[in-house]
This record gives C-alpha cells, structure tokens and sequence, in this order.
C-alpha cells in the first residue's frame, strides 16, 4: 500500500479546505490536500455557486446606508435558527461568526482580491419569524468560482507552495487513530482503486456533509416534512454522500442534526445532468402563481420566495403529492426568473457589466429560451386550457384540474385589475414590500396579471424539491477541534465547513440566513489552520 507523509492532512478540496491549506502555508508545515473530484473541479460546490456571502456592517452596506450590528444581526440569526437548549458549540459558533465574518472572512476574500456587486441582497426576510432586518446578502463579482479561482490562485503562486500537494480522485474512507490519536487515513483511488495511506500530525475534514447522497437525505428527513418526496433532485456535491461522517463516529466524535437541512423548493431537472437525479434550484418568480398538483394556489398563505425557504419546503411537502408549479406569463419570467449557481449566471461569472446591465434591463431572454427549450419541467402555451393539457402531458395524467388553475389565475388578475389600493391578496402586498427596496425592485414586475395578452405565452414551471446544504455535521469546539462523546476534544482531528454543519455540529439551527454557507466554511478553516500554527491572535478574535 502506498503510504505519504505530511504534517497536515487535509481530506476535501473545496472552499472549507481551501481556507485551511491557504493559512497553513504561512505557516511552517507541509500540507497535503486529497479530494475525491477530479482537477478540473478542484474547488467543490463552492465553484459552482453564486457566490453569495453574509456580512454584518459591511463596507458595501455603509455604502448604500444600510445601518446594521452585531447585535441586530445576532437577533436575527437566533429568531431564524430556533435553538435546542443543549445546542452549546452552534450557538457559539453562530454568535462568533456573527462577530467575526466582516473582519476575518469579508477582508480574507477581499485581501485576495475578490469584490462584490454594489447593491447588497436582501433575502430570507422572515415571514412567521423575523428573519434578515436589513439586507445582507452580498454577491460576489464572479460568483462561487471567483471566490474558489482566487484562493487557488493564492494557494498555488503561495512563497510556501513548495510545502504543498495536492492528490485529485483520493476517496479517503477511515481515519487511522493511535493510542486515542488520529495520526491519518486511508482509502482507495477513486479511479483505479489502488488503495493508500497517509500519516500525519493533524488531520482536518473537509469533505462536505450528507446531502449529495440521496438516501441518507430520506433516513435523515426532519419531522416536520413528513414523509421524504417520491422525487428529490440532487443540488448537492456527488461525493457530499457522508463517509467521513461515519470514519469519525468511528474516532469516537460526535455528529449532530443531520436532519438539518437547507433544501430547495424550486428544483428542476438539469438540461444536461452530470449526475444521478441532478437538479437546478431556481430563484422562484415572485410574481407566479405558485400551485400544488392539482392546480391549486397553495395556501391560505401564498407561497412568496425571499421570506423563508424552509416554510416554502414545509408547504410542499405537506402536499399529497410533494411537488409543485409555478405558472407565469413570458415577462413575469424575463423579469425574475433566475437559476441559483454560477453555471446559469455567465455575465456575473465572467464579469461582463455589459452583458449584466443587458440582462437586467432587457431580462434575461436567452436564460428564459434556454430553459423553455431545453430543461424537461417546462412548458408553454397561448391559453391555458392548452397549458393544463401540456401540464398533464409531462405528468403523465389528469392530476393538474382546468377549473382551478382558471380561478387561480382569473382571482389573482382580477384584484390587480382593482387598482393597488384594493389589492386585498397577501402575495400583491409582499411584491409591493418588495419593490421598496431598489435591490428588489430591478428584478420584479410591478402587478402584472398572468392572462394579459400583451405578455404571452404562459409558462408553467413543474418544481421539486431539491437536496442541497446539510446544516448539521461533526461537533467541533472553536478551534475546529472535533469533540468526542465527553465533549473532549479528539487529539489530530479537525472539520471545518459543511462536514462540520458550517460549525459545531450545526451553526444554523433550522434555517439559515443565507449567504453563511461560503463564509462559514472559510472563518471554520481558518480557525482551525490558526489552532495548529497556535496563532491566538486569530483564536481570540
């Protein structure tokens, strides 16, 4: 068997582990990074996102005269994440990076020379419970693979990269522990499947949490949804399938709320899957009719995304039937329909203002052709009687009923034609929220029926729900210490990002407030490269 040696073992090569090898070099030790992807996706899900990151009174806040603190956003964060009582390590590590994430994670990125769009994001309001006060959702310029290109840039032009490797398609399947130490791992190539072995002095998890295999998201379903849907899409990394979750029960650590998830519920089908059951998450249309499977307008509370993601999932899934529709006309679709990710976002990721300036006056035509063309979920038509039959088409029977879609629609249209000061429906008050705010109001229509002819054809949009972040994971200590049943720490084993829930075994608590994700695996992996170089500086803070 062929056995390396390093100072620091790394397992997982996205943006958690990334973090970690990057403040590692400026240190004195050698570093040696496994991920089971191949090269050209070094980076993991992060180069596939959108790069959007929750910072607290930010530079781009002040900007825009947005006032925000520590101490609103620390309310926010509690509020959303409905906390166990016995949840010590997440709310420590929820309230450290609500303190920390602007300094330690905000100037990181910045330092490497990554910038955001002027006009911060305002998502996850809140709607049974406050959510985000002010906006805080700052959208890298780039998106996930700006972010991921420049930390690799930085790892590999590093003075200290002579310290580092980097091993592509490693599939590390047990930790290797002595005397009550973890002193490596092993596994097998993801290829050819030689196995291996590596001997260090510390070890860190990096490799993601559950939500990439679809069974352990159906064993870990929450209560609160029921039964798992028939159908789930996958959104998340392919080797996000849990296997390090078990090696380190095996070390004797703790994992914590794997029922703990951030979900999606407007999945479709990717056009061009690279994996099993892989998914799209789009950004919802606030201006579509959301409806169950029968045709009907779910509520009484109408869906709305922008509030809070968990309760649009919840919705859903307490439907008979565990998906849903969007309809909507061809401008309500150029106007707000997005796709979540850096793949369908090219003018961002490429940083082209002209074509984002295009897009955002014009709409988004070649997004809204490319989908209707080539994505399986969708369908059109001039009338909806013809939309209903093309609706049962794609179901494969008569699920989808003519006479309910009609009085959704024709209800929803007729308190438009009411004028605004009459618009008694909770979906038209929340756009007219909405569009207060200008980051809103560039990207939603202002009141526009669905049947109007001028704004043809109809769009229906079949969406599931879509498997994506696991908001729970391995219990760690602010130094990103693995903890064992005693809450001791495990001597040479660390996790940091998602494979840790974003921190202490689940930072988040049942909702997130979105953008911690990328900032939660960076401030993890830091923390933890500052507890093996003991930098205290960085520990306390």
């Amino acid at each position: 068997m062929r056995t390396d040696r390093s100072d620091i073992l790394i397992i997982g090569g996205g943006i958690a582990g990334l973090a970690t090898a990057l403040d590692l070099l400026d240190g004195r030790h050698s570093v040696l990074v496994l991920d089971r992807d191949d090269e050209q996706a070094f980076g993991g899900l992060a180069r596939e996102s959108f790069g959007g990151m929750f910072f607290v009174d930010s530079p781009e806040q002040r900007r825009q005269g947005i006032r925000d603190s520590v101490d609103l956003a620390w309310r926010d964060w509690c509020s959303f994440a409905e906390f166990d009582p016995h949840d010590g390590w997440p709310r420590a590590w929820a309230k450290t990076y609500v303190e920390r994430a602007t300094a330690d994670v905000h100037g990181w990125v910045r330092r490497l020379g990554v910038s955001f769009l002027p006009v911060v994001n305002w998502v996850e309001r809140g709607e049974f419970r406050p959510g985000n006060s002010v906006p805080r959702f700052h959208i890298a310029w780039g998106t996930g693979k700006g972010i991921t290109d420049a930390v690799i840039s930085a790892l590999r032009g590093h003075a200290n990269a002579g310290r580092l490797t980097l091993r592509f398609n490693a599939r590390v399947e047990q930790l290797t522990l002595q005397g009550g130490r973890v002193i490596g791992a092993e596994g097998h190539d993801e290829i050819d499947g030689t196995p291996f072995a590596v001997r260090a002095e510390q070890v860190v998890i990096a490799a993601g949490g559950i939500n990439g295999s679809l069974d352990r998201v159906r064993q870990h379903w929450h209560a609160d949804w029921g039964r798992p849907p028939a159908t789930i899409l996958n959104g998340s990394h392919r080797f996000a399938d849990g296997t390090l979750h078990d090696a380190t029960l095996a070390a004797g650590g703790v994992v914590t709320h794997l029922d703990r998830m951030w979900n999606y519920a407007a999945g479709v089908h990717h056009p061009r899957p690279r994996k099993a059951n892989h998914g799209l998450s789009l950004v919802p249309p606030r201006s579509a009719l959301w409806l169950n499977w029968r045709g009907q307008r779910i509520g009484p509370q109408p869906l709305v995304s922008g509030f809070d993601t968990r309760r649009l999932v919840t919705a859903i899934c307490a439907e008979e039937r565990q998906y849903s529709w969007q309809l909507m006309n061809r401008r309500i679709a150029l106007r707000e329909l997005a796709v979540s990710g850096a793949e369908f976002n090219p003018s961002i990721r490429e940083k082209s203002r002209l074509r984002f300036v295009r897009d955002l006056l014009a709409g988004n035509r070649w997004l809204v052709d490319e989908m209707i063309k080539t994505c399986p979920d969708v369908v059109t038509a001039m009338s909806l009687p013809e939309l209903v039959a093309k609706m049962n088409a794609l179901q494969g029977d008569q699920a989808v009923e003519r006479d309910a879609v009609a009085d959704a629609v024709s209800q929803y249209d007729a308190t438009i034609a009411r004028g605004e000061s009459l618009m008694n429906d909770e979906q038209l008050r929340r756009i007219a929220a909405l569009r207060q705010y200008r980051g809103d109001r560039l990207r939603l229509c202002k009141f526009q029926p669905i049947m109007a002819k001028d704004a043809l054809p109809l769009i229906a949009i079949r969406e599931f729900i879509i498997s994506r972040k696991s908001l729970g994971g391995i219990r760690t200590d602010l130094q990103s210490r693995v903890r064992d049943a005693m809450d001791h720490p495990i001597p040479g084993l660390y996790a940091v990002g998602e494979a840790a829930g974003f921190g202490g075994g689940g930072m988040h608590g049942l909702r997130a407030l979105e953008g911690t994700f990328l900032g939660g695996c960076i401030l993890s992996g830091r923390l933890a490269a500052a507890s093996i170089d003991g930098r205290t500086e960085l520990l306390k803070g």
